[in-house]
């Protein structure tokens, strides 16, 4: 592995000679792949042998990815899946499984809140939900004997307030917990949360990691740093036959067998393989291209986004702007303490993501939807095509009232992802929308 993150996004854990010296990592279309011996097949199936026998476990294409995405994370191993929401219900329960509890703000992407909130307790993994994930003093309050993981997001979707994951590591660590992240917003072009103390880090590789808008995906990286052979997780230290040889009487626990990949293997052999939530390599073909381009593209939609952020703040209509970003260079209007963070952890921005609130009533808002022309109604961020969305209607519908007021999602809110249009062009598209919902020349 190099040290520079465009050679990485571009030549990480891909070696020609493995695969017919190809220039591209090939696709790899094969539901099986031959064990070429019985003790060879006994070994992959044990896992006492890294190597392809079947798809829903490992795949080449898709091991190319898994390692690319581990070194641009500085984590030790990862594992592709079909979705983000896999990736953040496969972390969160591979962590808390048999009755743990976990703390997030609630500030989290409705989807994630949906889950925690009312689906995984019928598993029974409970969350204790936080206004501000940055205080410190209320997170420590809640960590209880059964508290498996702090979960937050590095930049928040659609506020983009950003989370001290230092402090929380620190924190987290105290107590002997995890911290697990969801990058997906700054991708780690912009922000590495292992190298500031996170644990596990979660992705959906649907977003900005591929970047056109043509495919799912997602993906947990494990730094391999945490200790899961602790008391707090039982889920590590029992024995289970799958990894054990129960003929020969010889047994382990995921902890005893794989050591510092107790994690990553356990959330592979026990939730991607049994609950089928697979990565296809198709899929993973077109998150690897779209890795190749994501310095190129995170450069400039990062910047787009802060020149369409100073421009809605001068725009007539436009009540509040949301976007963290401006305190690398405009901090009037930014939280104290969020500027100090940003220039902190993100001095090259926060990514392509902002929002902004209108004033006037619903009618206003369904006009600026349906006014743009180069913005397109997508329910999507990431994209290289420049997005626009409702959140209180579309991607957090399913949130509940108080979860969408901490997280600032009110019926009067639009969310932007910048894509790679000219800045100029967004700004007028911006401009007409507005001054049309609102009937003015």
């Amino acid at each position: 592995m190099c040290s520079g993150f465009e050679t990485n996004a571009v030549h990480a854990g891909y070696a020609a000679g493995e695969h017919a010296h190809a220039g591209v990592p090939p696709i790899y279309m094969s539901a099986a792949f031959d064990m070429e011996s019985a003790a060879r097949g006994d070994a992959l199936s044990a896992g006492a042998e890294d190597g392809f026998s079947y798809s829903r476990v490992a795949n080449p294409t898709v091991d190319v990815l898994e390692r690319r995405l581990a070194a641009l994370e500085g984590g030790r191993s990862a594992v592709a899946v079909a979705s983000g929401m896999a990736a953040v219900s496969f972390a969160l329960l591979c962590a808390a499984e048999g009755g743990g509890r976990i703390i997030a703000p609630k500030t989290l992407y409705g989807a994630s809140v949906d889950a925690m909130a009312s689906f995984f307790p019928q598993f029974g993994v409970h969350t204790d939900f936080v206004e501000c994930i940055n205080d410190l003093a209320e997170v420590e309050s809640l960590i209880g004997p059964d508290t498996r993981a702090v979960f937050a997001e590095s930049v928040a979707n659609p506020s983009t307030e950003v989370t001290d994951v230092a402090g929380l590591a620190e924190l987290a660590h105290r107590h002997g917990v995890p911290l697990i992240i969801d990058n997906t917003v700054p991708t780690p072009y912009l922000f590495r949360p292992i190298r500031w103390g996170a644990d596990v880090v979660v992705h959906s590789t649907t977003k900005g990691i591929s970047g056109h808008g043509n495919t799912l995906g997602g993906v947990v990286v494990d730094a391999g740093r945490f200790d899961w052979a602790s008391p707090r997780f039982p889920q590590f230290t029992r024995t289970e036959v799958v990894v054990s040889d129960d003929r020969s009487g010889v047994w382990h626990s995921f902890a005893s067998r794989f050591g510092a990949d107790a994690y990553i293997r356990r959330l592979r052999i026990k939730y991607v393989r049994t609950f089928g939530a697979v990565e296809s390599p198709f899929n993973a073909y077109l998150q690897l291209l779209g890795l190749e381009t994501l310095p190129v593209r995170i450069r400039q939609q990062t910047r787009s986004a802060a020149a369409v952020a100073r421009h809605l703040r001068t725009v007539r209509h436009v009540r509040d702007v949301r976007y963290s970003g401006l305190a690398l260079a405009a901090p009037d209007g930014v939280d104290v303490y969020q500027a100090q963070l940003v220039r902190r952890l993100f001095p090259d921005g926060v990514g392509g993501v902002l929002s902004f609130e209108l004033d006037g009533d619903r009618a206003h808002i369904e006009r600026v939807l349906d006014a743009v022309r180069v913005f397109t109604y997508i329910p999507n961020i990431g994209d290289s095509r420049s997005l626009i969305v409702d959140p209180a209607r579309i991607t957090h519908r399913e949130v509940p009232a108080d979860f969408r007021a901490a997280a600032g999602v009110t019926d009067n809110l639009i969310r932007l992802s910048i894509g790679l249009e000219d800045v100029d062009d967004l700004i007028a598209d911006l401009d007409q929308a507005i001054q049309r919902a609102y009937g003015e020349p």
